[in-house]
């Protein structure tokens, strides 16, 4: 409700301010609105999303996953322009940096509960808002989204491999779904600019995650239940306490990582007979075997776009540290869990 009353004033306001943002709608994304957050929900991630005309996306690099926007004709809005760059490009940083104005300005206006914006963090594509709930704080991440209504990239034609698991007409529809770009600054450019955008899936994420099975009416009131959502909740948790525990060493590791891992899990084991509710550690062991060994090859691959792998390889030392601490959980019953 306080993140909701305080999303609602913004986003009224940021409609108001600049012709650009007025058509903005605000989108929740993130583990609290898959139903998987199994800690306090304390953080939240909340995408404003903006249809933009047609665009012209080209490569930034060789994932497939980051690209440059440019407008296909000038946009009938003159306001776009001010977020070009010298090239004609779209320019994430400005429209960033346009929008945290906007929002810095504006949480001056909110009466009734305490919040600030906190500092921006080098390479984050969040605008991220503290607010007071005593005794504790929550943070909510803004993440400035584009919406396209055109066909997805080649990058992405192998990826989704659902046909199996959600079948072939699933995979069809969601791919007619509208393109998402985050504002995300791609670090392997050698001069960093700022006008990169990154694709992506979050709102077909969700969908899948939340209408996850294989027969129609798995999870409904009536269908039978499966542990899914359990082990993707085990997994995230996991990784999260494993992160307070060594937060120097994993810190390049993020949930997108273990949801990734959970996503093929879901795909090599199809059916929801796979996954009765009752094997909940059975299937749990099954998934953590898999991003154990992902870990250990260095290699996990992006699950939209095939190309991509999502673990660098100049990161080997920290891929190994995470797949010995797993091990190690795996083989004595979790102690982080009882910690």
């Amino acid at each position: 409700t306080l993140v909701n009353g305080v999303i609602s004033h913004l986003v009224q306001a940021v409609r108001g301010k600049d012709s650009c943002f007025s058509s903005i709608e605000r989108q929740s994304a993130g583990s609290y609105y898959e139903r998987v957050k199994i800690s306090e929900p304390n953080e939240f991630d909340i995408m404003l999303v903006m249809p933009v005309p047609r665009i012209q996306l080209d490569e930034s690099d060789d994932t497939g996953a980051y690209y440059f926007v440019s407008f296909k004709r000038s946009p009938k809005e003159k306001g776009w322009l001010k977020f070009l760059d010298e090239d004609g490009k779209l320019s994430a940083f400005k429209m960033l940096q346009a929008l945290r104005e906007i929002i810095k300005q504006e949480v001056k206006n909110i009466k009734d509960v305490e919040v600030t914006v906190a500092r921006k963090k080098v390479g984050c594509p969040a605008i991220t808002l503290q607010i007071k709930n005593p005794p504790s704080e929550i943070s909510v991440d803004i993440i400035l989204t584009l919406e396209v209504q055109q066909s997805w990239p080649l990058s992405t034609q192998g990826g989704l491999k659902i046909e199996q698991w959600l079948g072939t007409k699933v995979r069809r529809d969601l791919r007619f779904r509208s393109l998402y770009l985050v504002a995300k600054q791609n670090k392997r450019e050698k001069v960093l600019r700022g006008n990169t955008w990154r694709l992506s899936f979050s709102h077909i994420e969700k969908d899948m995650i939340n209408n996850h099975g294989n027969s129609k009416t798995c999870c409904e009131s009536d269908g039978p239940k499966c542990c899914r959502k359990g082990c993707l909740k085990l997994l995230k948790y996991l990784l999260e306490q494993l992160k307070m525990k060594y937060p120097k060493e994993l810190e390049k590791f993020c949930s997108y990582h273990v949801k990734t891992a959970f996503l093929h899990s879901c795909v090599t084991r199809p059916y929801d007979s796979d996954w009765h509710l009752g094997d909940l550690d059975h299937c749990f062991q099954q998934c953590l075997e898999f991003f154990v060994d992902c870990l250990q090859k260095s290699q996990l691959t992006h699950f939209f776009i095939p190309q991509y792998n999502l673990l660098s390889l100049e990161d080997k030392a920290r891929h190994h540290f995470l797949s010995r601490k797993i091990s190690h959980e795996l083989n004595n019953g979790f102690p982080v869990f009882h910690e």
